[in-house]
């Protein structure tokens, strides 16, 4: 991965633009989480409806309590599973518009295990996290396919990895007492509460 490309990514970040990058999972669409305006862009070009929240990405756990009050369960599957497939939804903080909440009070965050994501998110801040596709349609796993599905406008910089392909990441809601399991996908249900259980 060249510097190159990251600063080109930055640079568009910088403006509202929309950049595609990897994760541990799949392909993202990523603006700044923190711009309104490239947020609604996402939900344009993917069509998707504006009540259906987007995962942020960060690139640490302090990058977690930015935009989100954690919680001992919240750091008990950090610790454990965190850089990787795993994404927490917890209290958001009024850092984060309710444009990308869908309106609700809580968000959902991931730290990618992938180190151009990880580096990209170290260097600008929280991104948008949500798959690089059309809503509704299947995830490409390589740049080529994503560039088919979308507008030569729609999207400013392609971070091209490679096929990526995996399981998408489990989601878990943790701003109950007991956790909620909302999505299984790599990391196992009994993964989940092993890890709380034993801390």
């Amino acid at each position: 991965m060249s510097k190159i490309d990251l600063s080109k990514a930055i640079t568009a970040l910088k403006r509202g633009d929309v950049v595609v990058y990897p994760t541990d999972t799949l392909y993202a669409l990523g603006v700044d989480a923190y711009n309104e305006g490239a947020v609604k862009r996402i939900f344009e070009i993917k069509k998707r409806p504006s009540d259906i929240p987007l995962s942020v990405a960060v690139a640490s756990f302090d990058g977690i309590e930015g935009i989100a009050f954690g919680n001992d369960n919240a750091r008990r599957l950090a610790e454990r599973f965190l850089p990787g497939p795993l994404t927490l939804i917890l209290k958001k903080k009024s850092t984060i518009s309710k444009v990308v909440t869908g309106g609700l009070d809580k968000v959902a965050v991931r730290i990618p295990n992938n180190e151009v994501a990880l580096e990209l998110l170290s260097k600008f801040g929280p991104l948008t996290a949500t798959s690089a596709n059309v809503h509704g349609m299947k995830t490409p796993q390589y740049i080529k396919g994503i560039k088919k599905q979308f507008e030569g406008g729609d999207v400013a910089v392609y971070l091209d990895c490679g096929r990526l392909s995996s399981l998408p990441s489990t989601i878990v809601d943790v701003t109950t007492k007991t956790p909620e399991i909302i999505r299984e996908g790599i990391i196992t249900k009994k993964n989940i509460l092993d890890a709380i259980r034993h801390g």
